[in-house]
Parts: C-alpha cells; sequence; structure tokens
C-alpha cells in the first residue's frame, strides 16, 4: 500500500517537474515575442506562465492583453491581483486603463479616485501610487496622492515629489512656493533646494533662473519672514545667478551691518564680480570692506584683491588715460612697500613686474620686481619658478638670450614632470627656433606634443607643424629665418622691424606655407598696437583663407575676444562664440568660448 501512494505522488508531480523545466524557454520566446511588440504571439506564452504564477507574470501579461484589446480578460486579471494584494495601489490604475480604453471615462476615473482613498499612510506606498500617475502624466492626481501622503504623515512632506508634480503641470508658482515652504521649516535644505529649482527652471524656458516667479516670491517671504538670514542668503544666491551684482552688493552690505560680520560676504561677492567682468561691483565690495579699517581680519587681502581688480580693468578697456595707469602705479607699488613680499602679495608682485614692463616700459624695475621675488625665502618653489619664467621672458625681450635659457633651463630641470616644467621646455625650445635651430627646437616640440597641458601640447604641435612644413616645401631656410627672427622682434616690441621681415617673406617667398602664420603674427601686432579694426580685417582674412587649417579657431576665437573686450559689442561677441562653439567643437578654446557665451547670455557659471 505505501509503495502504491509512492507511485502515485510520483505520477502527480511528474507534470509539474516538466512545467518547471521548460519555463525558461518558454518565457524566452514570450520576451522575445514581447520586445518585438508582437503581442498575440507573447500572449499565447504568457498565458501559460501566468497560469502557474500569477504574481510573476502579471506585469507582462497584463499589458498583452490591453495591446490586444482583450480587454473583459484584462478586467478580470487586474481585479483578481487587486484581491490578492489589496496593498498595492497601482493596480487599480491598471483597471482604470481598461476602462478608459473602453470608453467608461467615468468608471476610469473612479478607479483613481478609489486608489487615492485606499492611501494607509505608508510613505512607500504613496511615493510608488505618485510616482504611477506620474509616469501617465496624469498630474493632478499625482498631486492630490502626494497631499494627501502629506496629511496622513507628518514625518514625510513630500517636497520634491510635489514640486516635480508641480514643475511636469507647469504650475511653476506652485512649484517654487513648495520649495520656499521647506526652506522656512528647514533651512538645512537651502543647497538641495538651489540645485532644484537651477535644475526645473532651466528646464522650463531659456529664462532659467531669470524666471521673475522665483524673485517675486522669494521677496514676498522676505517681507512677511524679515528675521529669516536664510532667505536673505537665498535672495543673494539668486541675484547672483541673474548677474545682478550691484543688488547683491546691497543685500550682502545690508547683512554684514544686521549681524556685524567681518565683510566675508563682501569679499567673496567681489571675486565672483570680478569673475564676471563686473570690475566697478568688485571695486564696491573691497573698498566697503577696507572702510572696516586695518584691524579688519580682510582688510590686507582686500588692498590686494582691490588692486587686482583694477588692473583687470584696466588691461580690458580699449583706451587707458595715463593718469589711470599712474594712479594704479601708485596703488599697487604701496602695497608691496607696505607687506613685501609674501605669500599673500605674489599675485599682486606678478602682476605688477607684468605692469610695468608692458605699459610703463620699465624693464629695469619689472626686473628687479622679478628678482626680489625670485630671491626671497617665503614664496614656494612653484610660486618663484614661475617669476624665473616672467624674468627669463623679459630677459629674452631685452636681448640677453643666453641668460634666459639658462632660466628656463633652471625651472625645467626642477620641474621636469610638472606643467610648469614643460611650460620651461617649451619656452626654451622657442627660443631655439628664434635663434634658428630649428632641428633641436623641432626634438623638443615633439617631445612636448605629449604634455599634460593640452595649451602647451597645442603650442607645440603648431610651431613643430611650422617648421616642418616650412623646410618640407623648400630646402632654403631663409623664410623661416626671416619669420623666427620676425617673432623675436614681436616679444621685444619691434613692431616696424618684424612687419618689414614679414613683408619680405610675402615678396620674395610668395604662396609659401607661412602666408597664414605671418597673418596671424600682423594681426597680434594690430592688436598689440591698439589697432583692433585693422587686427580683426587681418583674423578674418586668416579664417576665409584658411579656415580650415591650424590657425582657423585661434582666428575665430581672437575675434570674439575684440569684439567682446576692445570693441564692447557684447552682442556680436555673443554670435561669434556662439558661431566658434558649432565651428571648432574640438578646439583648445572651446571651453573657455562656450563659458563666456554662457556668461554673455545670462546664465550661471560656477
Amino acid at each position: 500500500m505505501k509503495k502504491l501512494l509512492c507511485f502515485i505522488w510520483f505520477i502527480s508531480i511528474l507534470p509539474l517537474a516538466y512545467a518547471q523545466k521548460d519555463e525558461p524557454s518558454l518565457l524566452k520566446l514570450a520576451d522575445q515575442f514581447y520586445s518585438n511588440k508582437e503581442y498575440e504571439k507573447a500572449l499565447e506564452y504568457y498565458e501559460k506562465l501566468y497560469e502557474r504564477n500569477e504574481a510573476a507574470y502579471y506585469s507582462k501579461y497584463y499589458p498583452c492583453l490591453i495591446n490586444v484589446k482583450a480587454f473583459k480578460r484584462a478586467e478580470k486579471v487586474v481585479k483578481r491581483a487587486i484581491k490578492t494584494k489589496p496593498e498595492s495601489l497601482n493596480l487599480y490604475l491598471d483597471l482604470a486603463n481598461v476602462y478608459f480604453q473602453t470608453g467608461d471615462a467615468k468608471e476610469g476615473e473612479a478607479q483613481y479616485k478609489k486608489a487615492i482613498k485606499s492611501l494607509s499612510g505608508s510613505t512607500v506606498q504613496c511615493v510608488n501610487l505618485g510616482q504611477a500617475f506620474m509616469d501617465i502624466k496624469n498630474y493632478d492626481f499625482a498631486i492630490e496622492t502626494y497631499l494627501k501622503g502629506r496629511k496622513m504623515s507628518s514625518d514625510y512632506p513630500y517636497t520634491y515629489e510635489l514640486a516635480e508634480a508641480y514643475h511636469a503641470k507647469g504650475a511653476l508658482k506652485e512649484m517654487i512656493n513648495t520649495y520656499l515652504d521647506l526652506l522656512e521649516t528647514n533651512e538645512s535644505e537651502l543647497n538641495k533646494i538651489q540645485g532644484a529649482l537651477q535644475r526645473d527652471l532651466s528646464k522650463n524656458d531659456d529664462s532659467g533662473l531669470n524666471n521673475p516667479l522665483l524673485k517675486s516670491e522669494l521677496q514676498k517671504r522676505m517681507l512677511n519672514n524679515s528675521q529669516s538670514i536664510t532667505l536673505v542668503e537665498f535672495y543673494i544666491w539668486l541675484l547672483l545667478q541673474q548677474k545682478d551684482f550691484e543688488a547683491a552688493f546691497i543685500q550682502c552690505k545690508s547683512l554684514d551691518k544686521r549681524r556685524n560680520e567681518d565683510g566675508f560676504r563682501l569679499m567673496d561677492l567681489g571675486k565672483v564680480a570680478a569673475s564676471n567682468d563686473a570690475f566697478a561691483t568688485a571695486q564696491k565690495c573691497y573698498d566697503y570692506v577696507l572702510n572696516k579699517g586695518k584691524d579688519n581680519y580682510y582688510y590686507v587681502i582686500a588692498r590686494i584683491e582691490g588692486a587686482i581688480t583694477k588692473y583687470e580693468k584696466y588691461i580690458r578697456q580699449a583706451q587707458n588715460a595715463e593718469e589711470e595707469k599712474s594712479e594704479l602705479d601708485k596703488q599697487m607699488g604701496s602695497i608691496l612697500d607696505d607687506y613685501g613680499i609674501s605669500k599673500q602679495t605674489y599675485s599682486l608682485l606678478k602682476i605688477y613686474a607684468t605692469f610695468k614692463a608692458r605699459y610703463q616700459s620699465n624693464i629695469k624695475k619689472a626686473t628687479a620686481l622679478l628678482q626680489e621675488g625670485i630671491d626671497s625665502r617665503v614664496l614656494e618653489p612653484v610660486s618663484k619658478a614661475n617669476l624665473k619664467l616672467d624674468l627669463a621672458d623679459l630677459l629674452l625681450a631685452s636681448g640677453d638670450v643666453w641668460e634666459a635659457s639658462l632660466l628656463y633651463s633652471q625651472v625645467e630641470k626642477a620641474f621636469k614632470y610638472d606643467p610648469i616644467g614643460q611650460e620651461a621646455k617649451f619656452r626654451n625650445a622657442k627660443l631655439a627656433f628664434y635663434n634658428g635651430d630649428f632641428t633641436w627646437s623641432k626634438a623638443q616640440l615633439e617631445v612636448l606634443k605629449g604634455a599634460t597641458s593640452k595649451l602647451i601640447s597645442n603650442d607645440a604641435m603648431d610651431l613643430s607643424l611650422v617648421i616642418s612644413d616650412a623646410l618640407a616645401e623648400d630646402t632654403i631656410e631663409t623664410p623661416l629665418i626671416l619669420f623666427a627672427q620676425a617673432d623675436l622682434l614681436i616679444l621685444q616690441n619691434k613692431f616696424n622691424s618684424a612687419l618689414s621681415k614679414f613683408d619680405s617673406i610675402v615678396k620674395y617667398f610668395p604662396e609659401h606655407t607661412l602666408s597664414d602664420n605671418i597673418l596671424m603674427r600682423k594681426a597680434e601686432i594690430a592688436f598689440k598696437q591698439g589697432q583692433f579694426e585693422l587686427a580683426k580685417s587681418l583674423y578674418s582674412e586668416v579664417i576665409e583663407k584658411h579656415g580650415d587649417e591650424i590657425f582657423g579657431d585661434d582666428a575665430f576665437f581672437r575675434i570674439a575676444e575684440i569684439y567682446h573686450y576692445k570693441l564692447g559689442d557684447l552682442e556680436k561677441a555673443k554670435l561669434q562664440y556662439k558661431d566658434f562653439i558649432l565651428k571648432y567643437t574640438g578646439s583648445v578654446y572651446g571651453v573657455e568660448a562656450s563659458k563666456r557665451y554662457r556668461l554673455l547670455r545670462g546664465d550661471q557659471i560656477k
């Protein structure tokens, strides 16, 4: 009897064993037909699988029924699933879909309401149902879901879910106030809310954070809650994104006085304003800190940054008044006299030496400043190395080629594997080029093509090509020798002599491969002499004749800079940067062009 019962049991489980064995092959076929949208064929297999395990195969079986319009069967399947798993409220949306498909919109909406009514207070359940409504783009019911969830539980406010739903619906005012409600109850969410608003408003339209709604709603909150520092900080942040630096200055100054601070907000604002070319506001920030007196923590830094800001403004101007130059000279010199050379004054020292050499032609004073920094015991080795490179450039411009080469070599040896060492190597290679030692120069440039710095690598590649192309075209080195000599004359500010040599190449060696290089150098000379229209015309000629060659992107970018900084035509500059980004996608100037374009367009730049 016992053996008989065992045999009967064995026979009874055979179908189940075979069914489990063929399940993977059935599923593979079903999934293949499903992915190919062959729902009738897929349904044949999913039906068998569903009969074996309803919970596991419902998610594919139900869509197949809908797609083949088997609505009666779909209704029974969903109702059965709801009965089996009533806590899964998303199933009500599936049932509603069946009714909508059959034209019964009233019953479909009733299922939506039933789903919301069935919420138990579980955060996971509420978020899942809300997301299910979002997935079918029914934003009103998603909002209703989250609002009910908020009422049922004080632990979780559903802020970000609600904001997403309002944004998707296009209800920007409600979205903004949802975020601001959270901010007033939880100030630690400030950075997260700022990021969310920046993302959401940028998705909405081109105005992004310039959308007036956010500013308006924030100002209302500030009036109603005048004691909130966080709201004011939020407002300052918004003004910065909108590039309203003057208004940001007023708010920072007010907050500094109100809280009896030391001016740190104004120092930060000064940096941001200066980096966005808002030099007047940056100067106001530093002057405000200076007025706090010499005992203020930021007093010395404010003096230094104020002078640097004035210098940056000065070199960007198309015309520079002599009295302005004299005042700037006095200001920078006074700071260095008062505080000497230190890590804090290093940047100013470097700028001041450049100013004396370039804008006052006082090479002797510039050299003395740089040498004093190099001899200092307080500066870091890399800072001293940078000063050595600047000094070497001055010596080279003065004709002291041997001493310049020695300084370049010292930096190269001390920082062999660092970018500054590679920069020194490049300048030494260029010095050899000026001297007509093209073989040695090219050998060094070939090494530098693999430099860490993309800028050095590109410069090395450009100069290497100049040498290769010039010597490949003709065994006579004369044109290249004349070109190298003219290049050195530009460095020495002997522009007429340089132009004379360039003209000689054009006259005696017409159609030479150096023609695009000569145009670029002539444009550079015109720029240095303040002849910006001529420079623009020469750069345009480069683009017209050699736009697809190595200097095409350089010339295009330089024209944008002339419009931007010298002619003050910001609209043309913006268009030129935009065209540059589209035309020269792989250019070394691509990142900078993109940044400047977005700044001129009014975007936030971190």
